[in-house]
Formats: structure tokens, C-alpha cells, sequence
């Protein structure tokens, strides 16, 4: 596991300059995080669940820094930002690196609230379940972080659970290649994937809360997504 810090970010563009936007914080913000220390792990766009001008960008720190001040080097005072909502994490199981996604796909940002008691387990339930479903299904578990509890924003966000439940909330980054692998991942077929489904579906029931909003990477290397999605 790295030692380092995560920053999530969620932010909302003025209409329409969610693409400007991306673009100067994948240049500018990228350079201003790397001023203090701090880099880019990635910029995603929505794709399903969450508005079309809403931004999605995780941050990494090599040693402990505030919510706040993790987002005014990523954002300063950008005239597109309408708002923001910025959340320290801690990696758990995954990554165990700092190294940033960079292959295009269908990413799913699932936010979790669990009960403390059911945490021990729920992360069990994740080692096992993970490295099946990579090979069933070409896709990759990118990370799971643990929030710490500091953020930014309003006080009871409902896009991430924060100040709205106790014990242990996480995220968790999941990379499939496209929509259609992320629906053929929900049907499984033969033994081995339905032990893999019963282990996430036995996790899915051990929390309070759970949602999903799915996006594409603006930072990946390899291609760049020009479909219109939301």
C-alpha cells in the first residue's frame, strides 16, 4: 500500500466549458499541484449519473495535506468553477502505487457507506472477489480509499455521503472497457463468475448506502472519447 495521500475532486463547470476546463487543469493545474509537491492522478468527464458539465479529478500528495488546500492548487480561482467538492482519502487494498490510469474505458466511481463492524469484511470480500473479476471481464480495479472525513463543500453532500452516514466511507474506481462489458459484468455466466458475483452482491448488502455514476478519462493516453453521453 502507498503511503501517499489522494485528493477526489468533483467539480461543477459553468455550462458548456467543461472540455476548456479539463484542458487547464490537465495543463496549468497539473503544473500548479506539481509546484507544491502534489500531481495529477487523472480528469474524468461524465458518462452516466452525474451532469454533463460536472467534472471528476483525483489529486496525490506524498505526505498529508487538507482537503482545501489540495483544491486550490488543482482549481485557484478558474472563472468556469461554479462549485466544488474536494475529499482526502487514504488508499486501502489498491493502489499500491501512484502511478495514473492512462487507457481509456468506462469508469465507475462507486461511493460506499459501511458499517464499521461489516468493514473488516467488506474488504475481504473485495481481495477475493477482485482478481476474477479482472480476467472475466478485461477490466481493472484501480482503487478503493477509505474517506478520512475532511472535505470541502456543503457539510451533507449527497453525491458522496459525506455528513450523511457513520461509519466507514470509500470509493471505489473500477475500469471496464466500455458500457457493454460493464452490463455483461452484472449477468455472469458459468461457476466461476457467479462465485465472483456472489462475493460483490454479498458486499453490495453489507453497507448503508451505495451509488454509482459512471465517466471517461480526459487525461488517458491511448485514445479520447468524443461521444456525447449526458
Amino acid at each position: 500500500m502507498t503511503p501517499a495521500i489522494f485528493v477526489h475532486h468533483r467539480i461543477e463547470a459553468a455550462p458548456r466549458t467543461w472540455q476548456a476546463l479539463a484542458d487547464r487543469l490537465a495543463g496549468d493545474g497539473a503544473r500548479r499541484l506539481a509546484g507544491v509537491d502534489g500531481s495529477l492522478y487523472g480528469v474524468w468527464r461524465s458518462q452516466i449519473g452525474r451532469p454533463r458539465d460536472e467534472l471528476q479529478a483525483i489529486s496525490v500528495w506524498p505526505t498529508a495535506i487538507t482537503a482545501a488546500a489540495a483544491e486550490e492548487a488543482l482549481l485557484a480561482q478558474d472563472p468556469d468553477v461554479r462549485a466544488a467538492h474536494s475529499e482526502t482519502m487514504a488508499p486501502t487494498l489498491r493502489p499500491t502505487d501512484t502511478a495514473p490510469p492512462t487507457r481509456q474505458g468506462n469508469y465507475a466511481f462507486r461511493w460506499f457507506a459501511t458499517p464499521e463492524a461489516h468493514w473488516p469484511e467488506f474488504l475481504d470480500l473485495c481481495a477475493a472477489a477482485w482478481p476474477g473479476f479482472e480476467s472475466a471481464y478485461d477490466s481493472q480495479v484501480v482503487g478503493l480509499w477509505q474517506a478520512t472525513g475532511d472535505h470541502t463543500g456543503k457539510a451533507d453532500d449527497e453525491a458522496s455521503g459525506a455528513g450523511r452516514f457513520d461509519g466507514v466511507r470509500s470509493l471505489l474506481l473500477t475500469r471496464r472497457p466500455n458500457l457493454a462489458m460493464w452490463e455483461r459484468s452484472k449477468l455472469p455466466e458459468g461457476a466461476a463468475e457467479a462465485q465472483v458475483r456472489d462475493k460483490l452482491s454479498r458486499r453490495y448488502d453489507l453497507c448503508d448506502w451505495t451509488v454509482v455514476s459512471t465517466a471517461t478519462l480526459l487525461t488517458a493516453v491511448d485514445r479520447q472519447d468524443t461521444a456525447r453521453w449526458t
